[in-house]
């Protein structure tokens, strides 16, 4: 199933700002927006929910911190113990001042590398994976409104040229 978009391109990001707020007070669906460099208060003008990824942070950062307590516990107490500098080894209490920084690495690498994994994921980001830019001008100095067509399209189309777009084109998405 096929259907229609708007292309709205324009060459200054304050005009941009200002189509995307009369877009969403005309009640128009903005499917995405194709920007050069991020322009700030943009994801909060498209009415876009704020990221969850700090509590994924959180959530691999628990991981790390539990996958190092419990490998730490198992190498230096049940499997091998040894006697470093005169401390015990038949207790991780005791022991748990030299395997801070362990932890905090382990914490550190499972939070960073897990995230990386799910912006990928969530991006739908993998090796060889065709570029879906629709106008190679967004990466110099354009900017590019992509709008679902519902009602009158020529309406939709004078509406987005008064909003300041230098280009309105109607494209068939697939």
């Amino acid at each position: 199933m096929s259907n229609k978009v708007i292309h709205a391109i324009y060459n200054d990001d304050d005009v941009l700002m200002d189509a995307v707020k009369q877009t969403r007070a005309a009640h128009h669906h903005i499917e995405e927006v194709y920007t050069p460099f991020p322009v700030h208060g943009l994801d909060k003008a498209m009415g876009l929910a704020p990221t969850r990824i700090a509590i994924a942070s959180f959530l691999y950062g628990l991981v790390g911190i539990s996958v190092a307590t419990a490998m730490m516990r198992y190498i230096m107490i049940v499997d091998w113990p040894q006697d470093i500098g005169g401390k015990p080894s038949f207790s991780y209490i005791e022991n748990m001042p030299a395997f801070v920084p362990i932890m905090f690495e382990l914490t550190v690498f499972f939070a960073a590398h897990l995230m990386v994994i799910t912006f990928y994921m969530r991006s739908k980001l993998w090796p060889f994976k065709k570029a879906e830019n629709p106008d190679v001008r967004t990466t110099d100095d354009h900017f590019l409104m992509e709008v679902g067509i519902h009602g009158n399209e020529e309406d939709m189309i004078s509406f987005f040229k008064s909003t300041g777009a230098v280009e309105v084109k109607v494209i068939e998405k697939h």
